[in-house]
């Protein structure tokens, strides 16, 4: 150890040697945020060398408590902790912060640095997510712990700062961890009084503290977040607090230790090399050296492997004697935690006769409540629609009264329940879903965008998918949301046809990696004949042909309750002579991902095609191309019957047929 740092406790020494990785990770990448590292290290200290149950050897271990930055933008905070505990997260790395490739990117990415529990950095998530992960862990114990045998028993830690205080969803969020009383989430609050544009009395000063208090959560205050023995004794309350989720306040300094400290110019941007050794010589650090790590600081946070495999092998003692105990329970929870689908539990799907209509939601809701017991980790609910939505398990009591109930009442709270479904998922263990009106899929937009970014398992189960909602009018009917909503990369679109189309995408939607949307009806939809065909494999391809003609001279292509309206045109353009193809489409992404050869042979060049959807016609024009046509809307919806809207808006057999007579009209004449 240099001598410029002999003097330190070895505590202290530890702290400042992640302070300066962070500095001079931002330093070397001339971007980031060197701010709240300086002034949170304490924090990180606290939690990963003292607090936590973790093994760096095995990020991924089921029991290990979690942790998420939701302050994103403090990354190197982050990765200097992993590097310096012994994950995956090299030196290297840190000297990469920034760059192209690296493990290390400008805010954590979850699957993509090992340690990191989920992508952070619009802020709110991170928080909300945290409440997502402490529901999880309270439905798993509930659901596979027996007396003496907690083999689901760990804490959720989140550290935040002003920006995530001020976002809605964290209200949303914190709302409903007080009313779950989620008491082993704690919730690390920086409160440093500055925000990017300057002191946070410009625009923040509620008592975030009564907010929390009101919201039924147990609240402290550390007033220096230099001093560990508060934040030891914050940590213990904190703990011992088992009916409450914690708030942990704790007044740090942006920056501290730098000439800029206490300011916002410390926040988003790198330090002046004067500036940098500045702050180097406030710690004792060598001036003129980069990524300085003492070998007794090294030694003493890496001190997190020992312990860590320690816990591990202790918990893997208590796995052997509970699966000896409860073969059963315990092979339940192996196959969950392994993101595994029991066996044969797709024979529980049920299909649907074709002798009456249905809407496609409720189509979902006898699907959910038929794969109950074969698929037990799916879990979830709706923001206070679950009557409209249909989702809802009818045999299951709510979590809320008891925690191994699999019916979630997310409240009013679209974009908190979204980012807290995608906590579950990252959690592990389950298969969670959230549910809305399709329209309000623009709350949860964010939340939608974090999944797709995560690649988790989230499920959205978006009803009353159009105009054919009918009465409530433009404001209830999703007009541009399906194109918004294909456009997000990894993210999985399903809008079927019919009842059989939506019982084959809700097993594609449980097998398949990555989030899953669907767009489900309100109103009943004619029921396909399930004879000779096979709506799994159908549905498994994207789109397909539906009805064929020899030697088509249009191809209509259908989604959702369009599909039929389709099938009505071809009719109508049968009794005159023209011959058409029906092709449903009820998912864009799985058909993009078919071989050219396959995509060819539903959709082949030379035919004139005619697209029917009743939502914004931005997309289509793809897979219509030059002399193909679309039937859509690029204007808001009307107030009226279902019906009415539909025909007042062109959405009739007559008029389909009618836009299919004249592109054929057209080719013909080319």
């Amino acid at each position: 150890m240099a001598s410029s740092t002999a003097s330190l406790s070895l505590d202290q020494l530890s702290i400042d040697t992640l302070r300066m990785l962070a500095l001079d990770g931002v330093e070397k990448a001339k971007s980031g945020h060197p701010g709240a590292p300086l002034g949170c290290a304490p924090i990180a200290y606290e939690l990963f060398h003292k607090v936590m149950k973790h093994n760096p050897a095995h990020s991924k271990w089921a029991d290990r408590d979690r942790f998420v930055l939701s302050n994103g933008h403090a990354s190197m905070l982050l990765y200097g902790t992993l590097y310096l505990t012994g994950y995956k997260v090299t030196l290297d790395d840190l000297k990469s912060f920034r760059q192209w490739g690296s493990k290390t990117p400008g805010h954590p990415e979850y699957g993509h640095t090992d340690g990191v529990e989920a992508t952070t950095g619009p802020l709110g998530q991170g928080f909300a997510m945290g409440v997502g992960m402490a529901i999880a862990e309270r439905h798993l114990a509930a659901t596979y712990n027996r007396p003496n045998f907690n083999v689901v028993d760990h804490h959720t830690y989140v550290l935040c700062g002003d920006g995530d205080m001020m976002e809605g969803m964290s209200h949303e969020a914190a709302s409903l961890a007080g009313t779950l009383g989620l008491g082993k989430l704690i919730v690390f609050y920086d409160d440093n009084l500055i925000s990017l544009d300057g002191p946070t009395n410009w625009s923040f000063t509620e008592d975030v503290y009564k907010r929390f208090e009101a919201y039924h959560w147990h609240v402290q205050r550390v007033m220096d977040g230099n001093d560990l023995d508060a934040l030891d004794a914050a940590v213990a309350a904190a703990k011992a607090e088992t009916g409450k989720p914690s708030l942990i306040g704790v007044r740090t300094v942006i920056g501290y230790g730098s000439p800029l400290a206490g300011t916002n110019k410390v926040h988003g941007e790198a330090m002046s090399p004067a500036d940098a050794a500045a702050t180097k010589k406030f710690f004792g650090f060598p001036e003129d050296q980069s990524f300085y790590v003492p070998e007794d600081a090294l030694n003493n946070w890496r001190q997190a492997e020992k312990r860590g495999a320690a816990q591990e092998a202790d918990w893997n003692k208590l796995l052997a004697g509970y699966k000896a105990a409860f073969p059963d329970a315990a092979a339940e929870f192996e196959r969950t935690q392994a993101g595994k689908l029991k066996a044969g539990w797709e024979k529980s799907i049920p299909s649907f006769p074709a002798d009456k209509p249905m809407a496609t939601r409720n189509a979902g809701q006898a699907v959910m409540n038929a794969i109950f017991d074969t698929v037990p980790e799916l879990f979830g609910g709706a923001a206070d629609l679950t009557a409209s939505t249909k989702t809802i398990f009818k045999s299951s009591p709510h979590f809320a009264d008891n925690p191994a109930g699999r019916n979630v009442f997310f409240g009013v709270r679209e974009l908190a329940m979204c980012a807290e479904v995608n906590g579950m998922a990252a959690h592990g263990g389950l298969k969670p879903f959230g549910s809305t009106f399709f329209v309000f899929s623009d709350y949860a937009k964010p939340a939608l965008r974090i999944a797709a970014l995560m690649e988790v398992c989230s499920l959205f189960v978006f009803t009353h998918d159009s105009i054919g909602v009918g009465e409530d009018g433009p404001t209830h009917e999703p007009i541009e949301h399906l194109m918004a909503l294909r456009a997000v990369p990894h993210m999985t679109d399903f809008r079927p046809a019919d009842a059989n189309e939506t019982a084959a995408a809700w097993r594609l939607a449980l097998e398949r990696r990555g989030p899953c949307f669907f767009a489900l009806t309100r109103q009943d939809l004619p029921v396909i004949d399930a004879a000779g065909r096979d709506f799994y494999v159908n549905v498994s391809k994207g789109a397909y042909v539906l009805e064929d003609a020899a030697n088509p001279q249009v191809i209509l292509i259908g989604t959702g309750s369009e599909v039929s309206l389709a099938q009505d045109a071809a009719k109508l353009l049968a009794g005159e002579g023209i011959k058409a193809r029906v092709v449903s489409m009820p998912s864009w992404k799985i058909f993009e991902e078919q071989s050219a050869e396959y995509k060819a042979s539903v959709l082949p060049t030379g035919v004139p095609k005619l697209a029917v959807e009743a939502g914004a016609t931005l997309g289509w024009w793809k897979y219509v191309g030059t002399g193909g046509d679309v039937v859509g809307l690029d204007r808001f919806g009307a107030s009226a019957p279902g019906k009415i809207a539909m025909a007042e808006l062109g959405f009739t057999a007559e008029n389909v047929a009618a836009r299919a007579k004249k592109i054929v009209k057209a080719a013909s004449s080319r």
